[in-house]
């Protein structure tokens, strides 16, 4: 009896640890004097934080 595929749990992404956005201070102040800041995203997981597990092929390296 075969058993249903589950879709893998997403887990979180080893590039950025979940804090896929960051605020990054352009060194800059605006009129008023505060600092600009720009977002950036992390680019492995384009800003979701999480990654999807990849499934392991058999006979395959690690």
């Amino acid at each position: 009896m075969t058993h249903p595929t589950a879709t893998p749990t997403p887990r979180i992404c080893p590039n950025c640890d979940g804090f896929a956005t960051a605020a990054i201070t352009t060194g800059s102040r605006d009129r008023h004097g505060h600092l600009r800041t720009i977002a950036v995203n992390c680019r492995a997981c384009q800003g979701m934080g999480t990654v999807q597990l990849r499934p392991v092929r058999e006979g395959a390296r690690a």
